[in-house]
């Protein structure tokens, strides 16, 4: 079994266009929810969102998506990619705003509205030799496609794999969370007893998986690796997570299996904590099933970045690299009123942290749950 390293990875959000000015506006305890400009609010729950706002459709492009254009964000901020690197992409809705444009009988590329766009995007920027593979598993889209990124290294089915997951906010999505009544009312607050649901975000990230043998010869220097990974269904409803957190435990205990590491070797958790009541209350079971009495230091980055969606995952597996590189876990903002048995996990302070693994875990509708362990790059 081949080890799987992270050697580059980038994102877009709310708190900036690059992964360093995200993670230090994490650590200040910042946020990027704000009100909503870019669409009418009156009529939803919630008047809040953590969207870019200087994404602005070009006058030259009328017909193009946010999507797009946070797309080319993204890629302008790139790393070198080699050209033979498997492409796999995650997204729930790539450019739905232009199907708003459409029955508004504006003019909009319907080419926008695939999910293939966005692979498609990708392979003519960076000239890439394969179209890859789009994985759309709702909020645990980009943790599942950095699991299957690093199986196929890790078995020998590839040796260098970029990893490309995006998301927006349109009024589309706002509507549909807001008619489930999963908004807040007010911006998100993760494990908070007061919490009343979740805020969106939009963002993108790329991560760069690669074999050793490509490390080496690429020459690069690896911000870590990927040791496991599960994946789990809980089957119990659309939308809402089991109540006994069986499909989140699940995939944790795969994970610990296949990177061969006990419970006591993790030293902090990403958790998912999106703000709603039963997601919270799901996540905080599960990580005391798993845990026991010891309380590993948690965070959300909902509270600051919103609930990005099919881009989650991937964005918070590079952050996490981040929090075992500096040994420390950032603030989950929001958070002051802890929920029951939360205030053994989680902090509105950062967290200095001792150890080399890092869980991070997300759950989507339809009872989809994954978790991914990162280590630091010196470790194992």
């Amino acid at each position: 079994m081949d080890q799987v390293f992270i050697t580059d990875a980038a994102a877009v959000t709310a708190m900036g266009d690059s992964l360093e000015k995200l993670w230090q506006r994490l650590l200040a305890g910042e946020t990027g929810i704000k009100p909503v400009r870019h669409f009418p609010v009156e009529n939803y729950i919630s008047k809040y969102a953590a969207y870019i706002e200087d994404l602005i459709l070009p006058e030259e492009r009328p017909k193009n998506s946010r999507m797009r254009v946070l797309l080319d964000r993204l890629l302008e901020n790139m790393f070198p990619v080699p050209t033979n690197s498997f492409l796999i992409t995650a997204t729930t809705k790539a450019g739905i705003d232009n199907l708003e444009k459409l029955c508004r009988g504006n003019p909009a590329d319907t080419q926008d509205l695939l999910l293939s766009i966005v692979s498609e995007i990708i392979c003519q920027k960076l000239k890439l030799t394969n179209t890859g593979i789009n994985i759309n598993a709702a909020c645990a889209s980009s943790t599942i496609a950095v699991a299957r990124g690093a199986a196929m290294i890790s078995s020998g089915g590839a040796n260098s794999v970029l990893v490309c997951c995006i998301d927006t906010i349109t009024e589309f999505i706002f509507s549909g969370f807001s008619s489930l009544k999963a908004l807040s009312p007010f911006p998100c607050r993760p494990f908070d007893r007061s919490r009343k649901g979740l805020t969106p975000g939009e963002g993108a990230a790329a991560i760069l998986l690669m074999s050793e043998a490509r490390v080496k010869k690429e020459k690069r220097f690896p911000l870590g690796k990927i040791l496991g990974w599960g994946m789990a269904n809980d089957a119990t409803h659309i939308t809402a997570p089991a109540r006994d957190a069986c499909g989140l435990i699940m995939a944790i205990g795969q994970a610990l299996k296949s990177a061969n590491l006990k419970e006591h070797d993790i030293a902090a958790i990403s958790a998912h904590g999106t703000g709603t009541v039963y997601n919270d209350l799901m996540e905080l079971t599960a990580f005391k099933q798993v845990f026991g009495d010891r309380r590993v230091p948690t965070y959300s980055v909902k509270g600051s970045i919103g609930h990005t969606m099919g881009a989650a995952g991937g964005i918070e597996v590079a952050l996490g690299l981040k929090a075992l590189s500096a040994g420390i876990v950032p603030p989950t903002v929001g958070f002051s009123d802890p929920e029951e048995g939360a205030k053994e996990f989680l902090s509105s302070e950062p967290v200095k942290i001792t150890g080399d693994y890092l869980l991070t875990t997300n759950s989507g509708f339809g009872g989809i749950n994954a978790a991914v362990l990162l280590a630091k790059e010196e470790s194992k």
